[in-house]
């Protein structure tokens, strides 16, 4: 065999060949148009077959794809992050049951105080402080029926540790008694020791006090009803215009009960 008959026949393979590939391709695209158009397919040339199917297809690409972006597609889920959280509230404290209560019971002052004399129960008593000597006589069951209560100064304010002492009509308190400090003697604030008593005592008493004027005597008496009573000799001092001095002068004059 020539070359040349080699050749030929290598040819008319590639020419078969070929064909049958276009009938492969051709056969279904022929059977998709002739249902779509019917007869009138056999009048649209090959070309326009190919056009019509590739535009068909276009078109279904297309639908599918505005499918899937509009319909099908999930939507997005925007996450928003938490709101940012404020200062911190600061711890509350908390009481104990009992303890408010308890720590009022120990900070409520009073006064204790020694009620003798005329009265129907002598002894110490506890009273609130600001009490009155009326207060300690009723706390010691009352004055009785031979007590000279108008010879006493019931209105006057208890200091701790004082003795009230209720006489008996006609009784004279012994001397220092602190009776004397709730009026037992007729005649002021002064005890059975003579002694002028500054928490009982008024202006023209706090007078006869040496050194002791009208001004100054004011002085005490509005210092005592700011303070209340005096609680010891040396508390004196704490009025403007007596000092050391003037207080060495009075300290033998006065009392507190």
């Amino acid at each position: 065999m020539t070359p040349g008959t080699k050749t030929g026949g290598s040819f008319l393979s590639a020419l078969q060949q070929d064909s049958w590939r276009k009938a492969r391709i051709q056969e279904p695209v022929d059977y998709w148009l002739s249902k779509q158009g019917g007869r009138q397919v056999g009048n649209l040339t090959r070309t326009q077959q190919y056009l019509l199917f590739g535009l068909a297809g276009v078109l279904l690409v297309a639908a599918s794809l505005l499918y899937w972006r509009h319909v099908a597609a999930p939507e997005a889920v925007v996450i928003e992050p938490p709101p940012a959280a404020g200062p911190a509230a600061p711890p509350q404290a908390v009481t104990a049951p009992g303890a408010e209560a308890g720590t009022g019971a120990e900070q409520r002052a009073e006064v204790v105080v020694h009620v003798a004399g005329a009265v129907a129960q002598s002894g110490v008593y506890h009273l609130a402080e600001g009490s009155r000597v009326v207060d300690a006589i009723a706390a010691a069951g009352g004055a009785g029926a031979e007590a000279d209560v108008d010879a006493l100064n019931l209105a006057q304010p208890l200091v701790d540790g004082q003795k009230v002492w209720v006489p008996k009509r006609g009784e004279v308190p012994a001397a220092g008694a602190a009776g004397a400090a709730a009026g037992a003697v007729p005649g002021g604030s002064a005890g059975g020791s003579g002694k002028v008593n500054i928490n009982a005592a008024g202006l023209a008493e706090l007078e006869t006090l040496p050194g002791i004027g009208p001004a100054l005597a004011q002085r005490i008496l509005d210092y005592r009803a700011a303070h209340g009573p005096f609680r010891s000799l040396e508390d004196l001092k704490n009025v403007s215009g007596i000092g050391d001095k003037r207080f060495a002068e009075l300290k033998d004059y006065i009392t507190l009960y």
